[in-house]
């Protein structure tokens, strides 16, 4: 970058020769000139129709032949300032343009713009088959700023990492070319912002909103991405060509383009991706718009105002790309600083997540359907933002708005086929980094994104060490200027720290932690470290030297062999055999190191995914919710060493990135994984899984291991790995949807039958029990206790006994209330299953309805051995049919009808039928048999210690006080002392229960 001495140099010998060609061109100036016209003076007060509003995401890269549109898109929204209701100037507005062939091409041009732009990038298919993005749209904040403030930016990291402080002057779209505080007409705006303010969004905007005519201002716009225009290379061509090639309707338009004046607008985009060069010794005049040049000859040419003097331009860049046009050539500098208000931040989540088909997902169903589900999301996630916690810091970047509810969706709706959290991440950075070179103007070309991963993948990395979230400004600097040595290394970091350094890291605003640095959101730091990993950026000095030498000695290797084993037959020399061979063995000792480091990396991994001190924390996907919503996870104690910080997502991601899906999308972002790197990381996490992964896990360590698999995306490797899993116990973790998916998508390419299913209350629906259903046929036995299932689970169940492939032997549906309907259904079921033998319907409200359609269909079953209908409110005559039914079975022995709403009467009907004869069903209903104690009244009792907390207390204690009265009625009328004895301990047993209900006990 030249000096300032050097530019003012410059300035004055170009200067001179352009007024000199301005003085000559003055005489020629336009006869159709017209005044200018603010942007829409009445902006904003005209209301915006719902279905008037403009898409507000969209991919930003020029069609090249053939391509599609999936380029990045930078930020998010615009609700605020539409340009609906400006009113056109008054004069000779709309008279340009007026011959029949020229307003229909301009008319074709629009069309062309509108469908460019209205397409959406695969990202954004996520949130269902019809979401529009045209009903949300909110302004970033823009602080106009000055050419002095620009050439002083700070250099200190904390003021480089700050918003923007209130009260700062701030600019509307529609005061972006009103004239300046002097009263000069702005012909040229420069908005400039780091990665992920909004800059593609604002650009965007404003062309969609020329097409639907809600921009009278200009007349004509014609945007260019410098992108594409810099792919070009030095190959001339005249201005008139590179809008022909790109907007085929204009060419009609194109010798009109001088006489319309400020009323055309260009729009270039991404000015940091071309090199621009003022300098006349560098890039001459020229005024003809059909003269071919480089296109970087004729952006300089337009920008100095020489070739069409009259047009408007707006131009979006980087910071650090600012200086690459001198300041006398912009009427106006405008910092574009996102949703610095936390209010913008809130209307955006409100316009993003009350979307209708935000609760649908591809295949229609979803859980947030409701108007009143999205609410409660959107209240939550706003007082969190209320509350200042980190999530509104990082909210102050529009990009984060779109991650946190792309994260939301995840979390709360069926997932797409495919999609994990790790691709979110990785499609995120796609949107934000895909074509993003460090710096055009270096012949490295370094890729901005792969230049993070370097630096503060390292930070990361040594965060998920070490245990710490927290980093002083020596940690951050420590990272980012490792190893810089030259003039261009420092050139480079300093045009990281300007441009996307503030994406990564934001200050701290928790209070305790004064003065330093987080990752924006604690999953990327996590991501990060991961990405680290994988691109094998973390090596020691002995293994960078290894990889060096083996590569080195493996291709010299190969010629020295070829001379040796010449020379040895012409010469009988004993030691060349020796030294052939020693050539083979440095590469494999040095192979051997760099094969111990991805067994280390695995190892690291490994025991960061099974660390005991996490075993009782929340899933990791509870976890990220409850980061998001305000509902703080498992925290360390203040008084706890930092150790305790949990980095469970970090083998997730490792994991993740290995997945062919993202490693295409990292290598698009200059981040290439081998693949014989990913055969051998992978190879090395089987080893360390065979050796760790057949231990019992705690339930939610459990769905954890499970995800890491699934975020895996490697079905053969998650299928030999999990091969030795017999029992799956998720009892405890809140099944959502996606759980469902992840579990239901890891195992169902496993052919081993699973000895036991455990779902006790998991909060499980039918659209769960349906997701679930390959893994639920392969159970042996089936816990579905306390899920609130309904009748319409039952259908789910039906279908389940009847599959051809169940082999379900126990099924636990006890305290759901099923009612005599589901019963209905589960009859059905039963009637046409061949495995099950043990069913529990205990407190499932049957009634006296469900036990008689029980009795009149369980001949039908006729493998079932045990039926548990207690606590259903039957009364006698229900209970007897059901009891008669079952002592007629010719499988079944045991029926449960304990506490039940049966008489004295009825309960010695059912004690003298057991008696009757030999053979048959036992029928249990107390805790008695004649004058000993039941042999199942261990059963009984443990069943209501379980749910005595579930159950109706009142009901619960009136039973257990009849219960009593029978054990002490039983222990008077017999005369044998062990009996009596047995009596007592049962009745203690009782009375302990009847007291922790608050009961006498008496």
């Amino acid at each position: 970058m030249p000096g300032r001495a050097g530019l003012r140099a410059g300035s004055r010998i170009e200067g001179g020769a352009v007024s000199r060609a301005l003085a000559f061109s003055s005489t020629m100036r336009w006869n159709c000139r017209l005044p200018r016209a603010s942007w829409g003076s009445g902006l904003g007060r005209a209301p915006q129709p719902p279905d008037d509003r403009i898409p507000f995401l969209i991919c930003w890269s020029w069609a090249r032949k053939g391509e599609c549109p999936l380029g990045p898109s930078r930020a998010f929204t615009r609700h605020h300032g539409s340009s609906v209701g400006s009113a056109p100037p008054p004069g000779k507005h709309g008279q340009l343009f007026q011959s029949i062939s020229v307003a229909e091409a301009i008319q074709r041009h629009r069309q062309n713009l509108a469908e460019w732009f209205i397409r959406l990038p695969r990202e954004e298919h996520q949130f269902g088959p019809t979401f529009a993005l045209d009903a949300v749209h909110v302004d970033p904040v823009i602080r106009e700023s000055t050419a002095d403030e620009l050439l002083h930016p700070s250099v200190e990291l904390a003021l480089e990492h700050q918003p923007p402080q209130p009260g700062l002057p701030t600019l509307a779209l529609s005061q972006l070319f009103d004239p300046d505080a002097c009263g000069r007409r702005v012909q040229t705006v420069v908005l400039y912002g780091t990665v992920g303010t909004g800059k593609s969004t604002l650009v965007r905007k404003m062309v969609l909103d020329w097409c639907h005519r809600r921009l009278p201002t200009f007349e004509l716009i014609i945007p260019f991405s410098c992108e594409d225009l810099s792919s070009l290379g030095p190959a001339p061509a005249s201005l008139c060509q590179l809008v022909a090639q790109r907007n085929m309707a204009l060419k009609e338009v194109l010798p009109l383009m001088a006489a319309a004046g400020p009323r055309l607008l260009f729009v270039l985009h991404g000015l940091e991706h071309l090199n621009l060069d003022f300098q006349l010794a560098g890039t001459g005049l020229c005024s003809d718009p059909e003269e071919p040049k480089a296109p970087a000859a004729v952006i300089v040419n337009l920008l100095r105002k020489y070739m069409l003097p009259e047009a408007s331009i707006l131009v979006t860049t980087r910071p650090s790309a600012i200086s690459r046009i001198p300041s006398k050539y912009v009427g106006r500098y405008g910092e574009i600083c996102g949703f610095s208000d936390t209010n913008l931040q809130k209307l955006y989540f409100q316009l993003r997540l009350n979307q209708p088909d935000c609760g649908n997902s591809a295949g229609g169903a979803g859980v947030l359907a409701t108007s009143a589900q999205r609410d409660n999301l959107v209240q939550m996630l706003s007082q969190n933002l209320e509350g200042h916690h980190q999530i509104a810091a990082a909210c102050f970047l529009p990009s984060y708005c779109w991650l946190v509810c792309a994260t939301l969706h995840f979390l709360h709706t069926p997932t797409p086929g495919g999609q994990t959290l790790t691709s979110i991440y990785t499609s995120f950075l796609r949107l934000n980094f895909s074509g993003e070179m460090l710096d055009s103007t270096d012949p490295s070309r370094v890729s901005l994104m792969a230049y993070a991963a370097r630096t503060l993948g390292k930070l990361a990395h040594k965060g998920v060490t070490s245990r710490k979230t927290y980093f002083s400004e020596e940690d951050v600097r420590g990272c980012l200027e490792a190893g810089i040595k030259t003039e261009k290394e420092f050139q480079l970091l300093h045009v990281f720290r300007r441009d996307a350094l503030r994406f990564f890291l934001a200050p701290c605003v928790e209070p305790g932690h004064p003065g330093t640095y987080v990752f924006t959101v604690p999953a990327m730091q996590e991501y990060l470290a991961a990405l680290y990993i994988v691109l094998g950026l973390h090596k020691t000095t002995l293994q960078r030297v290894s990889k060096d030498v083996a590569e080195l000695m493996g291709r010299v290797g190969e010629d020295v062999s070829l001379v040796l084993g010449i020379v040895a037959k012409l010469l009988p020399l004993r030691v060349l055999p020796v030294l052939f061979n020693l050539l083979k063995v440095v590469p494999r000792v040095f192979g051997h190191v760099m094969g111990k480091s991805r067994e280390a990396v695995a190892q690291a991994m490994v025991l960061e995914m099974f660390r005991e001190e996490d075993y009782y924390n929340d899933d990791v996907l509870d976890q990220m919710g409850a980061s998001i919503l305000g509902v703080e996870g498992p925290r360390r104690h203040p008084d706890e060493p930092p150790e305790d910080e949990v980095f469970e997502l970090f083998p997730m991601f490792v994991g993740g990135l290995l997945s062919a899906h993202n490693r295409a999308v990292l290598a698009q972002l200059g981040c290439p994984i081998k693949n014989l790197d990913v055969l051998e990381n992978t190879q090395a996490i089987k080893k360390k899984l065979g050796k760790q992964g057949r231990q019992v896990l705690p339930p939610s360590e459990l769905l954890d291991y499970l995800f890491f698999h699934y975020e895996f995306q490697n079905q053969g490797f998650s299928a030999e790995v999990l091969s030795s899993l017999r029992q799956l116990n998720l009892a405890g973790v809140r099944m959502t949807p996606l759980k469902c998916t992840v579990v239901a998508a890891v195992l169902s390419r496993g052919k081993h039958t699973l000895d036991e299913v455990n779902l006790a209350s998991c909060q499980l629906d039918p659209a769960g029990l349906h997701t679930l259903k390959p893994v639920l046929l392969r159970a042996r036995k089936l816990g579905l206790q306390l899920n609130s299932l309904g009748p319409e689970a039952c259908r789910n169940l039906r279908d389940l006994l009847l599959h051809d492939q169940c082999q379900i032997t126990t099924l636990r549906l006890s305290n759901n209330p099923l009612t005599a309907a589901g019963a209905a259904l589960l009859v059905e079921g039963l009637a046409g299953n061949t495995s099950l033998t043990h069913l529990s319907l205990l407190h499932t409200g049957l009634g006296d309805k469900g036990l008689e359609l029980l009795a009149a269909q369980l001949d039908h079953s006729q493998q079932l051995q045990e039926l548990n209908v207690a606590y259903n409110g039957a009364g006698d005559t229900a209970a007897l049919a059901l009891a008669k039914a079952a002592r007629r079975h010719p499988s079944l022995e045991l029926l449960h009808l304990y506490f039940n709403e049966l008489s004295s009467e009825g309960r010695q009907v059912l004690r003298d039928l057991g008696g009757t004869a030999e053979g048959g069903a036992r029928v249990v209903t107390s805790l008695t048999e004649g004058t000993a104690v039941s042999e199942y009244w261990s059963v009984i009792l443990s069943e209501v210690q379980r749910n005595l907390n579930s159950w109706d207390q009142a009901r619960v204690q009136r039973h257990l006080e009849l219960l009593l009265r029978d054990l002490e009625d039983s222990r008077g009328a017999t005369l044998n002392p062990w009996r009596k004895a047995q009596m007592l301990r049962v009745e203690g047993e009782v009375k302990a229960l009847l007291e922790q209900l608050g009961g006498s006990g008496s």
